[in-house]
């Protein structure tokens, strides 16, 4: 497998909160959600915590010992929330955490798992594009934003409201009915959504953050079909620039977000080239 990597920082001077890495035949997506107020909570950081489970995640990957990636990201946040949890409030829900996007080539299929809102798209070889998110994070943020629906943004009744909607989510993070995101307990990874394909169905598979899907939706500067077309010519810094140039045009624009787009090609042992690497 080949693997084409890109991230990038939402605005300068700003620590880039996602983290992307790959071993041998497994790839790992975080997007960190830096919480306002979250220092108070943990020493440590949104950085730190997204690069702590992002470096475990690709450490079990690369033993390739069977388990499944429910069991791996598992494992993964436990020993990330211990490596923490005597010197920061790792329960609070505005504390460190993290969507997680995973894929393994392993025996002749592909293995993935998405945490929140982070996109998998898989490129099918007889058919369109497969998108795979796990949607309820935005069903539940939809839901918790319905009573700001009518007021004015800035007045002091649309700040009371919202500070009440905010705690609303946050009160429905790894909850039963609410959504589920990597932090403190690994009983998030069953919750997880995964699935398998053979890799005789694939072309490709591309990782995306919830950031860099900006792309598509809101700016609209292509669609999924399109997306794997960019990146099968301009890779996945590419896309990340033609992002950030809209988002540049935009007056409107509400701030950038991290972006961080992984492509991989060359699933197959038929596919590897006579004159390029070997497995990996």
């Amino acid at each position: 497998m080949r693997v084409s990597l890109a991230t990038s920082a939402g605005r300068a001077g700003r620590p880039n909160e996602d983290f992307v890495g790959a071993v041998p035949g497994a790839v790992v997506l975080l997007d960190g959600a830096g919480i306002p107020g979250a220092e108070a909570l943990c020493s440590h950081g949104v950085v730190w915590y997204t690069r702590r489970l992002g470096g475990t995640l690709l450490g079990h990957l690369s033993r390739d010992d069977g388990r499944d990636l429910g069991a791996i990201l598992a494992a993964a946040i436990g020993e990330t929330a211990a490596e923490h949890a005597d010197t920061c409030d790792i329960a609070d829900p505005a504390s460190p955490q993290s969507t997680v996007a995973l894929v393994r080539v392993r025996r002749g299929r592909l293995d993935h798992l998405l945490l929140a809102d982070s996109f998998l798209v898989l490129d099918h070889s007889r058919a369109g594009p497969l998108v795979i998110t796990d949607e309820r994070e935005v069903s539940a943020r939809r839901d918790c934003a319905a009573p700001l629906d009518g007021l004015a943004p800035g007045t002091p009744e649309y700040d009371r409201v919202h500070a009440s909607c905010v705690a609303a989510l946050r009160a429905r993070r790894n909850r039963p009915g609410g959504y589920w995101i990597a932090k403190d307990d690994r009983r998030a990874a069953r919750e997880a959504v995964t699935g398998s394909n053979s890799l005789s169905d694939l072309n490709a598979v591309a990782l995306v953050s919830n950031g860099a899907s900006r792309v598509v939706d809101p700016y609209g500067l292509t669609d999924w079909p399109g997306l794997l077309e960019l990146l099968r010519a301009d890779g996945p810094a590419g896309v990340i620039a033609r992002l950030r140039q809209a988002e540049a045009r935009d007056p409107g624009a509400q701030g950038a977000d991290d972006a961080t787009v992984a492509h991989c090609t060359h699933l197959r042992h038929e596919d590897w080239p006579m004159d390029g690497p070997g497995p990996g």
